[in-house]
């Protein structure tokens, strides 16, 4: 299309900005960066949760 710049969105804010940038400031991307923290603490505790529960459900065949 005519007069359209190549260009991204940023991912926390929805602002254009350069086609090589995912974020378009520092604080955007301090804040990315805290919610993919927050999703990998969230994946570590339910995979502590399916293990804890795995092995409450086979705990009494391997006590026999």
């Amino acid at each position: 299309m005519p007069g359209i710049v190549p260009h991204r969105h940023c991912v926390v804010c929805g602002k254009a900005i350069e086609p090589d940038r995912q974020v378009c400031s520092e604080e955007c991307e301090k804040i990315l960066n805290k919610e993919r923290k927050r999703q990998r603490n969230f994946m570590i505790f339910m995979f502590v949760i399916l293990l804890l529960l795995l092995l409450f459900m086979w705990l009494p065949y391997i006590s026999k």
